[in-house]
Formats: C-alpha cells, structure tokens, sequence
C-alpha cells in the first residue's frame, strides 16, 4: 500500500531517534563498563598508540599521526570520517583509571597499523605527542545523525521541487517518467545487463539494477556510468560505506574515466590516494604559492601585535590572496572530473555546497539507511540505485526501531511500489550451479541461472560441491566469551581447520600454491572469526598456505568470492536458539562467496529446527547422493540426519 508520504517520513525520523538514543546509551555504556581489552578486541579501541609527528595537511587542517603497537592482528573499526578520543591510563596501587582527553578528534585515514588524525588545536596535538600510556577510541558518532536527520527534514519540507516530487513518486503507485529510444547494443554484456544499462538511459525519474551474487552488478554499474556520461557532463556517484565508494570508484578510473574522491579512501594506496581531492590539490601547480602564504598566516598570527593596523592589513591581504587560490584550486579540480565520488554522508561537505547533479547512482543501496540516500539525493535530478535487498541490510542496533521498520530501505520500498522501474540480473559468473541453486531459488524465484563457463567448474573430478560437516553429537559446544564479545565453537574451530587440511590433502598443496587456489573461513561471530585467526597462525601444517586463506566474518566477506568456502556456524545448543543467524540474508552472502567449493560446519540438532536451514541440510544430502536437488525440499532423507559429513 502507498502511504502518506510525510507521514511516512516522519516516522522514519522517530524510528531514528529512538536508534540514535539507542546507540548514543550505548556507547555511554561502553565508555564507562566496558573493560579496554574488550573494546580492543571489538576493534574500537587502540592500546597502546605513540604519537608521531605533527603537520597541516592539504586543506589546512592541523593533523598528528599515531602508531598502534599491539593486538595489530585484530580488525578495527577506524576508518575516515569517524569521530575518536584519545585518553591516557594511570596506574597506581593495583588500579587502573582512564582519563579522557577533552577534544573530540576525527580520523584523516587509517593505513594498517598508522592512523592520521585531524586535531582542533597544537595543544590537542603536542598531548598526544607527548602522552605516556597513550590510548584512542571511537567517539558516538552525532555527526551523521544530525545529517540525516536534517535531510529528512528538508524532504519532508520540500514543496514545488524536484526533491518534492522524487518523495512522493517513492511512496506512491504513480508511474515514473522514462524517455523512449531504441535498445543500445552492448556486445559484451549478456541480455539482462545490456536491458539494465538501457533501462538506467531511458528513466527520466528512477531505475534499480537488482543484482544477486556474482551476476556482474558492478560491471553493468559501472557501463551505465560510462554511457551516462556521453550524454551529462558529471554525475554524482556515492555508497554508504567508504569500501564500497572505494570499489566503484577503482572500477571507474580502470575505465580511464577522471574520478573525483571526497573524503578518503580506505586502502590508502598509491592508485586509491590519486584520486582524492586531497591529493589533486596537492598536486596542483598553485599548492606551492598556497602553502607559503598559509604559512606565512601562521607565522604571522604567532608574532602579532595586538591592536596594530599593519597586522590587520597584512593579515587581510594574505587571507584575502588564500581564499583566491583555494578557489582557483577547487574549481578546476571540479571542472576536470567527471564523477564525484563520496559516501552518503559525505555529499554534504562543504566543497559540495550548492552543487547539483542530473544523476545520482547509489551503490549498495540495499545496505544503506533510507535517511542517509536522502542526504545525497537532494542534489540530484534522477536517481540510479544498484544493490540486492537479499543479502546485507543496514546495520540497526535498537531493536524497537528495526521492528518499527527504520530497517526497511528505499531500495525495498521502491522495489516494492515500482517493480517496472527495477532490472533483475539474470546470470551469475561466480558459483558452480550446485552452489547457486540454492539461494537461487531461496531468494531470487529461481530466475537466477549459471553461466555456461562456470555452471561445473570444480576443483577434483567427482567432488561435490557443496557438504555439510555434521557436529551433532560431536561433543561441539557454543560458549559465550565475554571479553570478545561474541560466541565461540572451540571444538567446531578444531573441526574445521581439520576439515579443511584434509581437503588441502586431497587437492595437493604443490597445485595449490601452483594454482592459488583461494580459501574464505566464514563466521557470522567475531569471536570466532578472532579464535580461528590464531589457531590458522599456529598451525604448522598451514603456513605455506596461509597467504591463500582468509578468516573473516560474513560483513567482512561482503563483495568478495573464493574457491573454497568453509563456514563455521558456531551454535551448538539444546534449545534450538540461533540468535542472528535467523537473519538469512547473512547466510545468503556467505553461502554464495565459493566459487568451486562450500563446505558447511554445523549441529543439524540445533540448525535444522529452523525452515531455511532444515531445506539447506537436505539440498546439501540430496547432492552428495545424487538426486535432483529440486527435490531438496522434501523429507524423505530425514533419517540420516546424524551422518556427520555429508
């Protein structure tokens, strides 16, 4: 049903405010009771860090670097945009006491193990410099709440204009606008993507690219891009997260096409830092002239003179000359790109204000908040969005708001409102078709079919490509481990290293190494995903093949394929509880991360009480015997339900 969109959105805000108080009391929490070894392992905490040295970088921001010298195997959540605190401890008598330092900070880029951070004052940098004991955290982060929060409420006011007339086509059954034109021959796309890059040309108002797995999503994004720009000058290209702008960002300068990035990358490369307009301003032949009179600014507020005309006048001259420069800078940096390329958020920076663009695509739309699309759509005239509403949704920690619906996307809803504007992608290029069928059918109708090139690509002639490693009354327990935060499966860890050794036997690690045969460990927690970690260092029997093997948890697999993949389910218990795992689209992105293989570690006596899981252990039987998997659904092999491998 259509709703009043107002009504609609105004809801949205109340949902939000609820998540926002939600994870603001949280954070308090975990400020307060939280121990630091926990927030360490989290990855929301460095400790400890030495501060290195001081500098102003390219947009005249004061920023100091610090080192993390411990714990540097665990993942962190730092990245770009994200406010910190730092904070000192005290030691004395046996206690230990956290104090905080007062400045909020915010981090320029992280690069492995070296953060680069923007800091309000020198004395904010010199404490940090200068500070034993020296630890950093992630601060709540008000900043992108307040964005979306504003840009609700612009939509909600907006009368008479183009942002006006985009919300209330999303919240209705009314027809969106396309132009008519011919079909444009794309050779080297198969039907469904060639009909998706022409659907994107010809919506006057809207188009979604609904890409499952492996079906080439990207690469149509990105020739609908490419066409886009034979007919605009720029087009505004964003995601929610900084990787996923970094991916599509990547593919486009592959292209040879001029990307803009606003706001730093997340791998902090050569290739990923040429991009940005940090390093474009560098780069330009007036940075030089800019960085002396800025110079020459400090210098000169440092040595001045209270109340004397002459500072004033100097003072107004050099400022007077920066801005002129700075301006200069910017515009051509702007006129020469062709895409600009920023999170969703990050569309509101200031070197954005007052831009509009014909076209925004929205990448991982499925995984963004419907806020934060308003954010960025306010710039635009039509909007693009790519993304699967099957696999990864947004991340919403308070519970009221995702029953409330804050989960629920603007992809979904104009998925749901407008199935004609949306083009499925038919074809997948990744899994064998044994693997595929499955959330085929599951999540997609069954519209999703192999290409022929990879439909029975394996590794061992005769292998199956999928099994399921039984632990049911294997003596395989889930704990809850309260310093890491998360569940754990010790024996199933054991299990599955084993199980994976074998396999390595099988193959022979000379063509493995040969071959680079690629191996993904999943599990959706990270206690696991941190103990499987160590256990894969210590294992000698792995280290030649270590660089091959991945252990990450399913957030952490978003976007990526492999070989082999080996999941490790973790729950083990009496009453059939399996938490978040009832969220199936996080087993729909780590069943179809393996190319060649999947293998699956799980307690059938706890897993199988749940439908979906129940109909995967029987497909994954019915394969390993033989039979149609279409008949996958049916009972009858209920019997065998203890066999341990299958």
């Amino acid at each position: 049903m259509p709703q009043n969109p107002i009504l609609a959105l105004q809801q949205q805000r109340l949902l939000l405010e609820i998540e926002y108080h939600t994870e603001r009391e949280a954070y308090r929490k975990q400020t307060e009771t939280i121990g630091l070894e926990r927030k360490v392992k989290r990855g929301d905490a460095w400790y400890p860090v030495r501060g290195g040295r001081s500098y102003y970088n390219s947009l005249n921001q004061l920023v100091v670097e610090v080192f993390r010298t411990a714990d540097t195997d665990i993942e962190h959540n730092f990245e770009y945009g994200r406010p910190i605190c730092f904070f000192r401890i005290n030691e004395s008598q046996g206690e230990r006491k956290i104090t905080y330092f007062k400045q909020t900070c915010t981090v320029n880029y992280v690069d492995g193990d070296r953060m680069v951070v923007i800091v309000p004052d020198s004395g904010t940098a010199a404490e940090v410099q200068n500070a034993e004991h020296l630890g950093v955290q992630l601060f709540f982060d008000e900043t992108t709440y307040r964005l979306m929060f504003d840009a609700l409420d612009r939509t909600m006011r907006a009368r008479g204009n183009r942002l006006a007339y985009l919300r209330d086509l999303f919240y209705s059954h009314a027809e969106a606008q396309h132009f008519t034109f011919a079909p444009i021959r794309f050779p080297w796309l198969n039907s469904t993507q060639e009909q998706a890059v022409n659907e994107v040309l010809r919506a006057k108002d809207v188009a979604v690219v609904h890409g499952p797995p492996g079906t080439g999503k990207t690469t149509t994004l990105v020739e609908a891009i490419n066409e886009t720009l034979r007919r605009e000058s720029q087009v505004l290209v964003c995601a929610q997260s900084n990787m996923a702008v970094d991916w599509i960002a990547e593919q486009l300068t592959d292209r040879g096409i001029n990307v803009l990035r606003i706001g730093n990358p997340t791998r902090v490369n050569d290739k990923m830092l040429s991009f940005t307009y940090e390093r474009r301003f560098e780069d330009h032949p007036d940075y030089p002239q800019l960085w002396s009179i800025r110079k020459a600014i400090r210098e000169l507020r440092q040595q001045r003179k209270r109340g004397s005309d002459n500072y004033h006048q100097r003072m107004d001259r050099l400022q007077g000359r920066a801005t002129e420069l700075e301006l200069r800078i910017q515009s051509q940096i702007f006129g020469e790109a062709r895409i600009i390329a920023a999170t969703l958020a990050g569309t509101a920076n200031r070197l954005l204000d007052g831009q509009k663009y014909a076209t925004l695509f929205i990448d991982e739309a499925a995984q963004a908040l419907e806020a934060a699309c308003w954010i960025a759509i306010r710039k635009a005239t039509r909007v693009v969005l790519a993304g699967d509403h099957c696999q990864l949704p947004p991340t919403v920690k308070s519970l009221a708001a995702l029953k409330g619906g804050l989960g629920k996307t603007l992809m979904e809803r104009i998925v749901e409102n407008k199935p004609e504007v949306v083009t499925l992608l038919r074809v997948q290029y990744r899994m064998h078709d044994s693997i595929m069928r499955f959330p085929s059918d599951y999540f997609y109708e069954g519209k999703v079919v192999s290409a022929p090139s990879v439909g029975h690509r394996g590794i061992l002639d005769y292998d199956n490509p999928m099994m399921w490693v039984d632990t049911a009354g294997m003596d395989c327990h889930e704990e809850f481990v309260g310093e890491t935060f998360g569940r754990i499966n010790r024996e199933e860890a054991q299990l599955t290293l084993d199980t994976l050794e074998r396999y390595f036997e099988k193959i022979g690690r000379q063509r493995i190494l040969d071959e680079r045969i690629d191996v993904g460990i999943i599990s959706p927690y990270r206690a696991q995903v941190q103990h499987l970690r160590r256990m894969v260092a210590k294992r000698a029997g792995l280290k030649p093949l270590r660089h091959l093997i991945t252990v990450n948890t399913v957030d952490g697999f978003q976007g990526q394929e492999r070989d082999i993949i080996i999941i490790s389910l973790v729950r083990a218990n009496d009453e059939g509880q399996i938490g978040f795992l009832r969220d199936l689209r996080r087993m729909n992105v780590a069943i179809t991360r393996a190319r060649m293989k999947l293998i699956i570690l799980g307690d059938s006596s706890t897993m199988a009480r749940h439908p979906f899981y129940k109909k995967l252990l029987n497909y994954v039987k019915s394969i390993a015997q033989g039979h149609d998997p279409a008949l996958a659904d049916n009972d009858e092999n209920e019997n065998d339900e203890n066999e341990n491998a299958i």
